[in-house]
């Protein structure tokens, strides 16, 4: 048996690979609309892919994130507490519904379309949230409630990364430094890269299930992606951040609109 991969793959995957070592964020909001608008794979299929693909990136970087003491493990439990339900969930109802059925494939790229904007809207407004964030002074009140909004917040992350493999990266991380301003940045990311990887293992495990994982793909994606971000990271100070963020947003914009209105 032979397996030809088209080299386009792996190319790709270390462009974003770069991307998502240079910035933190990138993978699943430009890998799963890659793979669906210029390779032509199903939604189902490059979502479910990318959720495998994300479990094996992420598991390396959130234990380089232990070993630095990087991760609130704390917190990372209350997103999981909330996201990975929400995905079992999710994923029953995808079965249910039937992912290979007629409208599957418009309610995938629906929901794409509105992860990828929610994710670009939180890049553009992440340092106006963030100081917002600091100036509020954090009440006894609202440290009850954090603990509570944490789980929520994993239970939409949940749902949307199931759906689209969107979220988990930009959006989880903003979420938790508007709840948690005094906790340092490096923990913020740490965290939530830690918690991605039980989400993206049980959703991807899931889509497996539901015959939505194309391994090749996985494999081809994987050998371009991992040098790309250990590339990325390695340059990651010396380039711009907000300008390589402002140029993100901008792309995720005009792909989320394209998959809404397609």
């Amino acid at each position: 048996m032979t397996f030809d991969i088209n080299p386009l793959l792996p190319f790709s995957g270390f462009a974003v690979g770069v991307l998502v070592g240079l910035t933190g964020v990138g993978g699943g909001s430009l890998m799963t609309p890659l793979l669906v608008l210029l390779f032509g794979f199903k939604p189902a299929t490059a979502v479910g892919t990318d959720l495998l693909y994300a479990a094996i990136t992420k598991g390396g970087g959130s234990w380089v994130h232990h070993r630095h003491g990087n991760i609130d493990w704390g917190i990372t439990g209350r997103l999981a507490l909330g996201s990975v339900p929400a995905a079992a969930l999710t994923l029953l109802l995808l079965a249910q519904f039937g992912i290979g059925s007629h409208g599957a494939p418009a309610l995938i790229s629906a929901v794409l379309g509105v992860a990828l904007l929610l994710t670009a809207a939180s890049l553009i407004f992440r340092q106006r949230l963030l100081d917002i964030a600091k100036r509020r002074a954090v009440s006894a009140d609202f440290s009850r409630h954090a603990s509570g909004l944490t789980v929520l917040v994993g239970a939409i992350v949940g749902v949307l990364v199931t759906i689209s493999s969107v979220g988990a990266g930009a959006l989880g991380v903003t979420a938790l430094s508007f709840l948690y301003p005094q906790l340092a940045t490096r923990r913020v990311v740490g965290s939530d890269i830690a918690h991605a990887v039980p989400l993206t293992l049980v959703a991807g495990l899931g889509h497996w299930y539901l015959g939505t994982v194309d391994v090749l793909l996985l494999v081809s994606l994987l050998i371009g992606s991992l040098p790309g971000i250990a590339l990325g990271a390695h340059f990651a100070a010396r380039v711009p951040e907000r300008t390589l963020r402002g140029l993100l947003a901008s792309v995720l914009l005009l792909v989320g609109g394209k998959l809404i209105l397609s």
